[in-house]
């Protein structure tokens, strides 16, 4: 598919779905969550710390793992294909931004409604009854390094206030996932932005959105297997999506 005809699906389409991976986030700075890490944590796989039975094991080492990740996130900004993605729902009828991503650089970007998957840095809760924990959060400076910080306790039953993030093993927050899915099937044009499509269920959206008739575009620096019936775009996400915002509607400044 050409890029002139790519543009002219986007134009014409009432429903576009945009759903992003950790490529959407890492022009940011954000380290993904398979880079190299340095001093405290990296004697650890990531995946050690992910997980309900390692925080039960040791609170204040995950806890200071996650809390490390959202000071990291707070320090990045968002990039132009999270603004390029918040200026696309004034060209469409309807946008629904779907992530992976557990950061906030889609909300700071200005886009609205956005579908969490794997949940949020931003929204922890208590291990022990699930209830939201809504105090603010410590805002001191970490050691670069990282550090063991205690858990805050939940206010109802003094459980160990746990990250929002969905952690190996648990099922993806069924109202997310079932508004991810509703949004796949009904769409026009479906970007899949910054993710390689191999980690499940997620994976599923772009399969759904092609089985029911949608033009399914991967965007991705590196290439990768997609069936005929896909579209590939290789290149950064703030370089592709801004060139496709031009590309179709015309007028818009460079990002």
């Amino acid at each position: 598919m050409t890029i002139s005809t790519l543009t002219q699906q986007l134009r014409e389409a009432k429903h576009v779905v945009v759903f992003t991976g950790a490529g959407a986030s890492a022009e940011s700075g954000i380290p993904t969550f398979r880079d190299a890490l340095t001093g405290l944590w990296e004697r650890f796989d990531p995946a050690q710390l992910a997980t309900a039975e390692a925080f039960r094991a040791d609170p204040s080492l995950c806890w200071g793992w996650y809390e490390w990740r959202r000071q990291k996130v707070g320090q990045a900004q968002p990039n132009g294909a999270h603004v390029a993605i918040t200026e696309l729902a004034n060209y469409v009828p309807k946008l629904t931004v779907v992530t992976q991503n557990v950061d906030d650089l889609h909300e700071r970007a200005g886009s609205q409604d956005v579908i969490h998957l794997h949940g949020s840095l931003h929204t922890p809760r208590c291990i022990d009854c699930g209830l939201a924990y809504t105090l603010p959060l410590t805002s001191d400076a970490l050691p670069e390094d990282g550090s063991r910080i205690e858990p805050p306790r939940c206010s109802a039953c003094s459980g160990y206030v746990r990250s929002g993030v969905v952690w190996f093993g648990e099922m993806l927050p069924e109202d997310a996932w079932s508004a991810g899915l509703a949004a796949a099937e009904e769409c026009d044009v479906f970007f899949s932005v910054g993710t390689s499509g191999i980690v499940y269920p997620a994976a599923e959206l772009p399969l759904r959105a092609l089985g029911n008739g949608a033009t399914v575009v991967h965007i991705n620096p590196v290439r990768f297997d997609i069936s005929t019936q896909e579209h590939f775009l290789q290149g950064p996400a703030s370089t592709m999506m801004q060139c496709l915002l031009r590309e179709a509607f015309g007028g818009l400044p460079a990002l």
